[in-house]
Parts: C-alpha cells; structure tokens; sequence
C-alpha cells in the first residue's frame, strides 16, 4: 500500500507519497494522477516536511530524506546527478548528457532523453529538475509549469 500526505507550499498543495519507509513521490497536485493512496502520518513524511519548510524559508537544506526512486538506469543516472546540483546553481541538459556520455563510454547522449527522463522525475525539488535550464540559459520544460520553474530559480537567487 503507497502512503500519502499533504503539505501545503507557497506554490500551493503538495502531495508525498510513501511506501512506507521512503519518499516515493512529491507531486504539486494539479500535475499527479492519484493511484490508490492512503492517507497516513509516517516518519520519511516528518522528514520530508522538515526538508520543505527549509526549503521555502530560504535555507538550503542539508540532508535528503530516503528516497525510492523506481525508473530505467538511464532515468535514475539523470536524476543522480539532478540531486548533486546545489542549491541556487543551475546546469543544463546538454551538460548532464555529456557527463552521462563519459560515464558510459558513449559518443554522445541526446539532451532531449535526458529532458524526458527529468520530466519523469517523481520527486520534485528534492530531486531539482527545476535546476536545469537550456544551453542559452533559456528556462524550459517543467512538468509543475514553467511560472514554477521560474518562482523556484528565483526562490533560491538563480534568476
């Protein structure tokens, strides 16, 4: 059975999904398709809230709560180095293609797989695909809506 449990934020209602130890989801709730959940108060949703309240009080949060991240490797590889972009920086597609690249000894990586793959991410802000932007600096693609996007990178002082 998946957990779930709500929280709201200055961009509006969060939904946190668990499967009971680990954070499995973190859904602004116009963007989720509610499976079947039950609503119950665990410990990983404490953890996940302390990590928002951070969060939006401005303050770069120093743990990640336990994740359950389920996906294809090439998936998980892009959301692993989305988690290891600090707060208030930024990078791009085309970047995390090229180290994905080098990692597995390829050619090359397209920038858009690895847009796909950040907008399956299941877990936003913890895992910040908000944090990467176009190679021009462009700001695209987020699944929450691009005026997220936006009030995020300027939140943590990027725009």
């Amino acid at each position: 059975m998946n957990h779930a449990e709500h929280y709201l934020s200055p961009l509006g209602n969060i939904t946190l999904t668990s499967n009971g130890e680990a954070l499995t989801g973190l859904f602004f709730d116009e963007h989720m398709l509610l499976g079947r959940l039950e609503e119950k108060k665990l410990p990983i949703f404490d953890c996940a809230e302390k990590w928002l309240d951070a969060y939006f009080a401005g303050r770069a949060p120093d743990f990640i709560p336990p994740l359950s991240l389920s996906a294809t490797p090439f998936c998980k590889s892009v959301w692993e180095i989305a988690l290891s972009i600090p707060y208030g920086e930024t990078t791009t597609y085309g970047k995390i293609a090229a180290e994905i690249a080098q990692k597995n000894g390829l050619k090359t990586v397209s920038a858009r797989a690895v847009g796909n793959a950040l907008g399956r991410n299941p877990i936003a802000l913890i895992v910040p695909c908000h944090r990467v932007i176009g190679a021009n600096g462009r700001i695209t693609g987020y699944a929450a809506g691009i005026d997220k996007k936006v009030w995020l990178l300027k939140h943590e002082g990027v725009l």
